[in-house]
């Protein structure tokens, strides 16, 4: 199939791009990296009046460091978080995590800022941006706001952006020299979506986990932070019995579904062995 027709409008500012959406009555689709949104619009499961191309705002691009935060402008590329010294320095948990999003094709047009507003429950960005801890800059027409991780993800799809408001970049707390993480995911083929995946980030004091943060994807509607499963690592060393009792409290963190490709017991048995596998990443990693 090919899109239905449309009009096409490449505003210069967050300004401009609203009054466009504005100016289509709210039947206008924003594109960045277009990576979802293109194959979408071929198949006609949308078909907006007007596309509104984000690409030349220069308020969505760039990332720098703001005291002990990053900024990640919502149109860097996925490739650029594997190169960018800033992302890999302050941010290594999306560095750990970006060789895994698709395809070098993919990685090369998609924005960290198009994955993390469409919210897809088996995509890694999402799920970093809970293990991180991030903020995300949201314009309207009345001004930006900002949205913590833990409140953006809503449902299925469902984020905190309103109709007509854009993301615009993303606020990581920059991770210091007691930060350690760690990236896994399991799936069929390398690329393909991942039948469960998930990262941790925490602080290490020796041999003892302080402030985990465990953010898994796969196993829901939604990225989910398994806060049980967190409890049972902080102020510990991870040791044996640690890692089994944070299995066992995975169980009560997520609420996979059955679907027609893997049953919902597998994925809690899958999630179970791979958060296994991460905290004994987190162990030994420097």
């Amino acid at each position: 199939m090919k899109a239905r027709a449309f009009a096409y409008a490449r505003p210069s500012s967050l300004a401009e791009a609203h009054a466009a959406f504005a100016g289509a009555d709210g039947d206008a689709s924003y594109i960045s990296g277009g990576q979802s949104l293109v194959p979408a619009l071929a198949m006609r499961l949308q078909a907006p009046q007007v596309l509104i191309d984000l690409c030349a705002i220069p308020e969505m691009r760039g990332v720098r460091l703001d005291g002990e935060t990053l900024r990640i402008g919502a149109l860097t590329r996925h490739a650029e978080t594997l190169t960018e010294p800033l992302i890999r320095t302050h941010a290594p948990l999306l560095t750990a995590a970006a060789p895994f999003v698709a395809h070098p094709a993919i990685r090369n047009r998609g924005t960290v800022g198009g994955s993390v507003a469409l919210a897809d429950p088996a995509s890694e960005f999402p799920a970093m941006m809970l293990a991180m801890g991030a903020e995300m800059d949201i314009s309207g027409v009345d001004g930006m706001r900002r949205v913590a991780a833990d409140d953006f993800f809503q449902d299925l799809y469902q984020t905190a952006i309103e109709p007509g408001e854009i993301l615009v970049a993303l606020h990581v707390p920059a991770a210091g020299p007691r930060h350690v993480c760690a990236f896994d995911e399991m799936a069929r083929r390398r690329g393909d979506y991942a039948m469960v995946g998930g990262g941790i980030l925490a602080e290490r004091d020796g041999a003892i986990i302080d402030n985990p943060r465990i953010a898994l994807f796969s196993v829901g509607p939604t990225a989910v932070r398994a806060r049980n499963a967190e409890a049972e690592i902080a102020g510990k060393a991870l040791d044996a019995d640690t890692i089994a009792a944070a299995q066992r409290a995975l169980d009560t963190d997520i609420d996979p579904l059955d679907d027609v490709e893997i049953p919902a017991a597998m994925r809690r048995h899958l999630a179970r062995v791979l958060l296994g596998r991460l905290l004994r990443k987190l162990e030994t990693c420097s």
